[in-house]
């Protein structure tokens, strides 16, 4: 299945995925690591010397734009490995084996290993928080912390994922005109929606994924719930950090992480973009917790 719907859409989405790099303010160097389910695209970048941190992006993004605001501020304390997801829309490229047979767990093990990394620190954010949620139950000791952003534990009781994806990003990601663009980002965001809004560059990648990527290429992620043994396991280990004006969080998200007593810290004027919105205040919280003995 294609990733985009016509050339000119992957050509628009690359040029912009590589100017929003040029604007991280720090070296990066991207390297593609080879695994059975096709090639991952990394964007290095940070100390050799200090510890490794993989970030995971959300669904239908990337990494160069979800670690914009976010980069300059980590680099000096981790050496960082954002990685672009198999099946999104950045520049990693799912080969034969990503299909129905695709396995998670698998997939970040030939990362680690192709990368030479025996244990590490993870961070995601939205579907890359259930990614970094998955790892840590499946490799519980490959995974020394986790942060989860814009994300909640996926719980046997929690809600239907797709049902809330629809109600939060429909009808104005079925049809994104300028307009609907805007009213969507807002959607998503709390007080600080200029983040997003008030960057040209951001608002035009954010345009060409929504018109020109073909979000089936992720239906090989699939979510699997968590029984109550299995987020025992996991929360000695993870922290999540949620905006209260998060649309996913108001819809459960927040109920769901308390009920389970996981660590939890909320800031009550972001949204679902959290670590775009009050990037200053969630590079300080990663860098302090994953500084932690």
């Amino acid at each position: 299945m294609k990733r985009y719907r016509t050339k000119q859409a992957e050509r628009n989405i690359l040029s912009s995925y590589d100017r929003l790099l040029d604007e991280w303010g720090v070296e990066v160097a991207q390297l593609n690591v080879p695994t059975q389910y096709g090639s991952t695209h990394i964007n290095v970048f940070g100390s050799s010397e200090a510890p490794p941190v993989l970030l995971f992006h959300g669904v239908a993004d990337d990494s160069a734009l979800m670690w914009l605001y976010n980069a300059a501020g980590l680099a000096p304390h981790f050496r960082i490995y954002a990685v672009d997801t198999l099946g999104g829309p950045g520049k990693s490229l799912p080969g034969e084996g990503y299909n129905k047979s695709f396995d998670i767990a698998v997939w970040i093990d030939e990362l680690l290993d192709g990368l030479g990394l025996n244990q590490v620190y993870m961070a995601g954010v939205s579907h890359g928080g259930y990614l970094v949620q998955y790892y840590t139950l499946m490799r519980n000791e490959r995974v020394i912390k986790a942060v989860a952003l814009a994300s909640s534990v996926p719980a046997e009781q929690s809600g239907n994922t797709m049902s809330m994806m629809l109600k939060i990003f429909m009808p104005e990601a079925l049809i994104p005109t300028k307009r609907n663009i805007q009213k969507l980002l807002l959607k998503l965001t709390g007080e600080n929606s200029a983040a997003f809004t008030g960057n040209p560059l951001i608002v035009e990648h954010f345009t060409y994924l929504l018109r020109g990527y073909n979000n089936m290429c992720m239906r090989h992620h699939k979510i699997v719930k968590f029984s109550d043994e299995q987020i025992d396991i996991i929360r000695p280990k993870l922290l999540y950090l949620l905006g209260e004006q998060d649309p996913f969080a108001i819809m459960g998200g927040q109920a769901l992480l308390r009920q389970y007593g996981m660590s939890a810290r909320y800031f009550p004027n972001a949204g679902h973009g959290i670590n775009h919105e009050i990037a200053d205040a969630i590079n300080d919280e990663l860098i302090a917790y994953f500084s932690e003995k």
